[in-house]
């Protein structure tokens, strides 16, 4: 039997209890084609596969490699690009593979519409702006910029708006209500455009919706520390497995352990990992140094597990992860989506 004290690190760890327990959570909130999960959160087919295990037919990725990716795997019956792109290549790459699964990539304005035709895309849905400051058309241009999509000979499947911003609202009063606000945005937009498709939300928000038909979550899968804060219901299923390489003497002025988790291993944008019953002081390029609370310090060898902040980025630095029930190693997917 392989144990995670057979595994070099740092290694990435999915715990498959935590897993499925979050998946058929969301799929019982969100059930069917109400819920297109998001892959960049895990960029990991094999995941993705489980999704679609679960009921979930329909697919949001970020980069033009997740949409090839998942289609070469056949996992999905519908891609939506959710990020514009003008990159002729990339967009080409995803136009082959529309005769593998429906295709449907995301334009914000009359040069991404012109990308995407020439390349021969499809179809695509209309990003509006419904207040985070990244992309998306302003609303009342939305019907304009359909027409203008129409007019290239593409097939406008409806609107799309991610209010990223209100992710972290704690209160959910308050959340509800400023998601109700963008969410009125979007359905004017949708007004002027037309089409089926109605497309918003991340797991910040997924509770928060009723009036769009898909929501795009994706780190509700494997989750994270920042997500943790908000009382959603689903468990860490994800840490970034690290051995002690480093423990301050006995007679040192501070007590402290490093372990070999650093931040080439770790998405940091949100803040510091943690580590159980320690303190986490700083990370550095191979090294997270840390304290403990109560319990002493581990020794030389032992191994840690650390919780990353974000998800997205901590996944994207790994080649594989392992999956694991408590310390046994049971499986081994490939996080075969990365890069551009």
């Amino acid at each position: 039997m392989t144990t995670i004290h057979d595994l070099p690190t740092p290694a990435l760890l999915f715990d498959a209890d935590a897993l499925d327990h979050n998946l058929s959570t969301m799929a019982a909130a969100r059930p069917g084609d109400s819920l297109r999960p998001h892959v960049k959160a895990h960029k990991c087919t094999a995941l993705a596969a489980a999704q679609q295990a679960e009921g979930h037919r329909h697919f949001t990725c970020a980069t033009p490699r997740e949409v090839v990716g998942m289609a070469m795997a056949g996992v999905g019956d519908s891609l939506l690009l959710a990020n514009e792109t003008l990159d002729a290549a990339r967009l080409a790459a995803m136009a082959a593979v529309q005769d593998r699964v429906d295709v449907i990539v995301a334009v914000d304005s009359a040069g991404t519409v012109a990308g995407a035709a020439a390349a021969g895309i499809r179809s695509v849905l209309i990003d509006v702006n419904i207040g985070l400051p990244r992309c998306g058309c302003p609303p009342d241009e939305a019907g304009r910029l359909a027409d203008v999509a129409r007019h290239a000979g593409l097939d406008v499947r409806g609107v799309m708006g991610y209010e990223g911003h209100l992710m972290m609202v704690t209160d959910h009063a308050d959340q509800r209500a400023k998601v109700a606000a963008a969410v009125d945005l979007l359905l004017a937009a949708h007004q002027l455009v037309g089409g089926a498709i109605i497309s918003s939300g991340g797991t910040g928000t997924y509770r928060a919706h009723d009036r769009v038909t898909e929501v795009q979550a994706g780190s509700y899968a494997l989750m994270d520390t920042q997500y943790a804060q908000h009382g959603h219901p689903f468990r860490q299923a994800c840490h970034v497995l690290g051995t002690v390489i480093s423990v301050a003497a006995a007679d040192a002025p501070a007590r402290f352990a490093v372990a070999d988790v650093g931040l080439k291993a770790l998405g940091m944008d949100h803040g510091n990992p943690s580590i159980d019953g320690a303190r986490v002081w700083f990370c550095s390029d191979e090294h997270v140094t840390f304290a403990a609370d109560a319990a002493p310090l581990p020794a030389l060898g032992d191994r840690v597990r650390v919780t990353p902040a974000h998800i997205d980025p901590t996944v994207a630095m790994h080649e594989h992860a392992w999956i694991v029930r408590g310390d046994e190693v049971i499986d081994r997917w490939p996080i075969d989506l990365r890069g551009w």
